[in-house]
């Protein structure tokens, strides 16, 4: 009998999984919807480069293996003229290196952005590219332009792949508060702050919730990071049903957190959308004591961890989905390889629910004027009795 019970847990096992892959396929129009991504890992651009530079007399922080509380600490030992150095010299390595005071980072990303930008130019005129290489060029250009706007505060950039990058809104350096936006699939560079869907993009979500930020706490300094810091699946192909570029992304974002900590800004509220949620899932596990205050997943897959407890954090974890979001639909189970695990909003995953009446779609969580926006200011204010 115990022959028989094993071979039918194990024909169950194979005929969910493939169930699965069926229902994948199905529901996204094949695994042609997406397709496969090399995820962009390492070190930031530069970094050898910059490790073996002796331009201060003095051993510079390894970028690939020094931990941000090691370069916050080095950086803590040097003169503004020193610092300002290492910006001319290695501005895409300092605007990346966690650790790094925030703004110096704001001050060589500016120049990797322009440097960056005149490369791209050049290239549109490049008569050795094709008329769609210079199109891509100068869409590029444009791109960084509009980054080098007036007022933007760029914490990273990385034109690495299809490009990343990371935004805050408020000063970090004096808020009391803090959140960090991790989305999902389909953002990158280009598709950072575009105006169609604009609640589903990083810059949306950041701006939305500063505003309900301002709303519920005049007065009160806050700072959003919009964290498009990871290479996230296309479409809804095989990158988005495995955890191949969560598990690359995981330790980019755990870096972030302890930066922001080794930086002295305050443990933040990090809300997850959708495969970002895969993402943080995977990070919270690597992260210390004061990294992390509260961990929020909305339009969640899954977090590749059966409950709370297998998260490893002493942080607060909530889950929020809304009534006609249709990651509801994905098989919520983790077989050879494909699927994301428990559902976060699941009694058995044991997360704090948050309100999600008002908001309507994959996209709508952070819409003004929804419940679940109102909660989630209340998180990261601190203000968990308003959480109904």
């Amino acid at each position: 009998m115990s022959v028989l019970r094993t071979a039918f847990g194990r024909g169950r096992r194979l005929f969910v999984g493939a169930a699965l892959a069926v229902t994948l396929v199905a529901g996204t129009g094949g695994w042609a919807a997406g397709t496969a991504q090399t995820a962009v890992t390492g070190p930031p651009p530069g970094a050898a480069a910059f490790r073996a530079d002796r331009v201060l007399g003095v051993p510079l922080p390894d970028p690939a293996s020094a931990g941000p509380a090691a370069v916050a600490r080095f950086f803590g030992t040097l003169t503004d003229a020193q610092r300002h150095a290492l910006v001319v010299r290695h501005p895409l390595t300092v605007g990346n290196l966690d650790g790094a005071p925030v703004a110096l980072r704001y001050e060589a990303n500016s120049r990797a952005l322009k440097a960056e930008r005149a490369r791209q130019l050049s290239r549109a005129t490049d008569p050795a590219g094709t008329l769609q290489d210079h199109r891509q060029a100068r869409k590029a250009a444009r791109r960084c332009a509009e980054l080098l706007a007036p007022g933007r505060r760029i914490l990273a950039f990385d034109p690495r792949g299809r490009g990343q990058v990371a935004e805050v809104y408020g000063d970090l350096t004096t808020a009391g508060h803090t959140a960090v936006l991790v989305p999902g699939s389909d953002i990158d560079l280009g598709t950072f702050d575009r105006a169609k869907d604009p609640y589903g993009t990083p810059t949306g979500m950041a701006r939305s919730l500063r505003r309900e930020l301002a709303a519920q706490a005049p007065g009160m300094r806050t700072a959003v990071i919009a964290w498009a810091g990871y290479t996230t699946p296309v479409g809804l192909g095989p990158d988005a049903a495995t955890g191949r570029l969560a598990e690359a992304g995981a330790p980019r974002l755990a870096r972030l957190l302890s930066g922001l900590a080794a930086t002295g800004a305050p443990a933040p509220a990090v809300l997850c959308h959708s495969y970002g949620s895969v993402v943080c899932g995977l990070a919270a596990p690597r992260l210390g004591r004061g990294a992390l205050r509260d961990l929020v997943v909305f339009g969640s897959p899954g977090m590749r961890r059966d409950s709370v407890a297998d998260l490893h954090t002493a942080a607060r974890v909530w889950a929020a989905r809304d009534a006609s979001d249709w990651i509801a639909r994905i098989p919520h189970i983790e077989l050879l390889g494909l699927g994301h695990g428990t559902d976060p909003v699941s009694a058995a995953f044991g997360a704090r629910r948050v309100p999600a009446e008002r908001a309507v779609g994959h996209t709508g969580y952070l819409v003004p004027g929804t419940d679940s926006l109102r909660a989630f200011a209340a998180i990261v204010l601190g203000r968990y009795g308003a959480v109904r």
